[in-house]
Formats: C-alpha cells, sequence, structure tokens
C-alpha cells in the first residue's frame, strides 16, 4: 500500500512537472553554467596545491563541483517539502489528501519524491559534465561507501525540509525560510570552500550541521576513494543526526498539522 501511495503521488508530480518543458530545459542549463562557472574560478589557481585542499587531495575543482551536486539534496529537501505543501495549501488539496487514510509521514515522503529524484538527475548532470569534459577524475571513488553516505544524508536533509514545510504550514511563507537554511548551511557547511579557513568561532558552527560531514565524507569516498571504515567519524555524525532529527521533523510535521487544522490553515487562497 505504501509503494502503491508513492507511485501516485510520483505519477501526479509527474504530469504537472512535464506541462513545464521550459523549467527541464532552463535545470540543466543552470547545471551547465553552474560547472563552468567554477571550472574557469578553479583556473585562476592553476596547479599549485592549496594547503587547505591537501588532505583531501585534490585541486580547487573537484572539491567545489561535488560540494555543489550533493548540496541539491539540501535544496531539494528545503523547498520541495513548503512549496509542495504551500501548493497543496493554496490550492486547496491539501485538506483533501487528509481526507484520504495517508498517515503524516506518507505525506511528506509523498509531495517530495520527485524532486529527490530528479535531484539524483542533477548530481549526475553535474559529475557527468565535469568526468567527460573537464577532466574531473573519480577513478578512486567508492561507490558502495558513498550510496550510504548519500542514505544518511537525504534523511538529514529531509528532515530539515520537513521542519521548513511545517513553518510553511504555520505561517504561509516558506521562500525566505528556505533561502536563509540553504545559504546559511551552504556557507557554514564547505560547499564552496574548506570550512578550515573560517575563523574558529564560526568554525564551531560548521560543526554543529549535518551537511559538513556530509560533504566531507563524499569528497573522501570519491576523490579518495575512503571505505566506510575510513569515514566512520563522518558517518557516525550523519547516523547520530538522522536518528534524532527524523523522528523529531516528523512529530514537529504532526504537531503544526494538528494546530493547522484547529486554526483552519490546511486551505489559504
Amino acid at each position: 500500500m505504501f509503494f502503491r501511495k508513492m507511485a501516485v503521488f510520483i505519477k501526479r508530480d509527474f504530469l504537472i512537472f512535464k506541462s513545464y518543458k521550459l523549467m527541464f530545459i532552463l535545470n540543466w542549463g543552470g547545471i551547465v553554467a553552474t560547472t563552468l562557472t567554477f571550472y574557469f574560478i578553479s583556473k585562476l589557481f592553476g596547479k599549485i596545491m592549496n594547503p587547505y585542499m591537501a588532505k583531501y587531495g585534490t585541486e580547487y575543482f573537484p572539491f567545489v563541483i561535488i560540494g555543489i551536486a550533493f548540496s541539491t539534496y539540501l535544496y531539494a529537501a528545503i523547498n520541495s517539502f513548503s512549496e509542495n505543501l504551500r501548493m497543496e495549501q493554496i490550492t486547496g488539496t491539501l485538506e483533501m489528501l487528509l481526507l484520504t487514510p495517508t498517515r503524516a509521514r506518507e505525506l511528506v515522503i509523498g509531495m517530495s519524491l520527485l524532486e529527490f529524484i530528479f535531484a539524483s538527475f542533477r548530481v549526475f548532470g553535474y559529475m557527468l559534465i565535469g568526468i567527460f569534459f573537464l577532466g574531473l577524475d573519480v577513478n578512486k571513488i567508492n561507490i558502495f561507501a558513498s550510496i550510504v553516505v548519500l542514505i544518511f544524508t537525504i534523511f538529514c536533509f529531509g528532515s530539515f525540509g520537513i521542519i521548513a514545510a511545517s513553518i510553511t504550514m504555520m505561517f504561509k511563507k516558506g521562500a525566505p525560510i528556505s533561502w536563509f537554511i540553504s545559504t546559511f548551511f551552504s556557507f557554514f557547511g564547505g560547499t564552496y570552500f574548506p570550512i578550515e579557513i573560517l575563523p574558529t568561532p564560526l568554525l564551531y558552527v560548521s560543526y554543529i550541521l549535518p551537511i559538513t560531514y556530509s560533504l566531507r565524507a563524499f569528497r573522501y569516498t570519491i576523490i579518495k576513494g575512503y571505505s566506510l571504515w575510513e569515514i566512520k567519524g563522518d558517518l557516525s555524525a550523519l547516523i547520530i543526526y538522522s536518528a534524532i532529527l527524523v523522528p523529531l521533523s516528523i512529530l514537529i510535521f504532526k504537531i503544526t498539522l494538528r494546530q493547522a487544522k484547529v486554526k483552519g490553515n490546511l486551505s489559504y487562497y
């Protein structure tokens, strides 16, 4: 029954997405433009190994393109949950969905599942452009370890997306919250630069964010081919965050959903 419901959600969202063909083209155009932008920025550094990159054993371009690619899951989580739920409110379909035998966790998963699938295609897009056209070397990649990291990364990022959606349901405005979370995590999580260059007080902020451990683990498993044992510290942090954030985010969603029913916020035009 669960998988059947998820298939229905995917089919519905795909039919909606298919009607916006220009958006598909713009998405891929954005991937190409972003990849080329940071590729040419990396040319400013030349072949010199920056001391901050030494621990990763790579130059700037592989470092930053992996960060940008896998941060896509964070953007998908934050934006898809809140935007899709807001759209359900505006169109008046959220209340109808809740009248069906669909649990809260099924609702939040179903509303964002297609976006995570598209996010995976975007990640592959970044990596394939880098590999085939810009000389990105991933010959040492540990695929199994990368997949394990990906699973717990989605759990962590998805939890923040559910929390953002909960806030959207109560206050009707999700864009500022989504933008703040995405920007905050990207800066302190090391998407564009190694966190070690931050001043010590700001470095402590990085250490409390799951994206820091996620991106570092991805870089180690993709660039250096590290095993699960070699990234056990970062992976353990992701597992702990997942164990805390997933049930907490579901609980917050259930509480805000209950409050929304009381206040009549399920439909809002």
